[in-house]
């Protein structure tokens, strides 16, 4: 059986595994990604709008892996839409660069069940096998926030280099073109950060319970018996 102190720390590293399981599902489901502005730049350009009167044009946007939103200000007031990146919108955007972080976030789900399982093992009991113990558990963390960084990292390449908002922005826009003005990173990709350093935690967690701390001795102090004591 382990002791007190490494069932603790396996304990807490099967939690954390387990609440960032729940965050990675949670993130995945909620579209809210990115969140933006955007210029109805048609629009703008037909009435040689100034300043002031570009807040007509102004719309927002939002989104996440599968579904989102925007609202379109093209000098009428604005027009609420609603759309979904599956069937159809996949196809105008980078197809393999948003299905592999799909699926890196899928394996990143499954690696951090199995890590959740590992920790429970190792605070229960000591594994026979070596694959079972302490350097399972840190391959498993390892795999599972190494895959929320491809899948976060993929998610930032996809904005940035592949004008991933631009391109959601316009689709089946046949009259008026979109251009970014503003993009913030929202709430679900910042969870999905915290998963990743959750289990970079967990890595620190089992190798503190790898560390073997000196045993404090008390030293005994020898009782020498002498005839007197004996009398009184």
């Amino acid at each position: 059986m382990p002791g007190c102190f490494k069932k603790t720390l396996f304990a807490l590293a099967s939690l954390i595994s387990f609440v960032s399981f729940i965050l990675i599902v949670v993130a995945m489901g909620i579209p809210k990604w990115m969140t933006g502005k955007i210029l109805c730049k048609t629009g703008a350009d037909l009435v040689n709008a100034t300043d002031p009167e570009m807040v007509k044009f102004i719309g927002e946007i939002y989104y996440g892996l599968f579904r989102g939103g925007k609202v379109r200000q093209c000098g009428l007031g604005g027009r609420r839409s609603k759309f979904t990146i599956f069937p159809h919108m996949v196809k105008k955007l980078n197809t393999g660069l948003h299905v592999m972080i799909i699926m890196f976030l899928c394996v990143a789900i499954f690696f951090s069940l199995v890590s959740f399982g590992f920790g429970i093992l190792n605070a229960i009991k000591v594994p026979y096998r070596a694959i079972n113990g302490p350097a399972g558990a840190c391959l498993w963390n390892f795999l599972a926030g190494g895959f929320v960084a491809l899948g976060v990292t993929s998610f930032m390449a996809a904005v940035k280099l592949h004008h991933l908002t631009e391109r959601i922005a316009n689709f089946r826009e046949n009259v008026f073109r979109f251009v970014i003005l503003e993009e913030r990173f929202e709430n679900c990709f910042w969870i999905c950060v915290a998963s990743a350093t959750a289990h970079a935690v967990n890595l620190l967690l089992i190798a503190i319970s790898g560390i073997h701390f000196p045993k404090i001795k008390t030293k005994t102090e020898e009782v020498n018996v002498t005839a007197e004591d004996i009398m009184y």
